[in-house]
């Protein structure tokens, strides 16, 4: 099973980017997917879930609006739109598969607003 993240790196308040997290090992499409975010000193927090079919969709507070979080079953990856970024969206963020008692992370992938 493998989840790796990419799409990180150094942006300005208010600029933008996009994660992906390409998934294989596992029937993504069964899977929901989440990602998380961990900033230095702090626990990590979920930032958005999508269920299986794709359906059901959820975010943190701090991220609504701004963030838009997508999947494609065919191509086994799931993505993290994040717009209007802030100084506190920096963070390591992570890819999450979760299914019954299967738990997958991904390595995580550094995301840094800052001017």
């Amino acid at each position: 099973v493998q989840l790796v993240e990419s799409g990180g790196g150094l942006v300005q308040p208010g600029g933008s980017l996009r994660l992906s997290c390409a998934a294989s090992g596992f029937t993504f499409s069964s899977y929901a997917m989440r990602w998380y975010r961990q900033a230095p000193g702090k626990e990590r927090e979920l930032v958005a879930i999508i269920r299986s079919a794709g359906g059901i969709i959820n975010y943190a507070d701090s991220v609504k609006g701004r963030f838009t979080i997508s999947r494609d079953n065919v191509k086994n990856t799931v993505y993290l739109q994040m717009n209007s970024l802030r100084p506190e969206d920096t963070a390591v963020y992570y890819c999450n598969a979760r299914r019954a008692s299967d738990n997958y992370w991904g390595q995580g992938t550094q995301v840094t607003v800052s001017s």
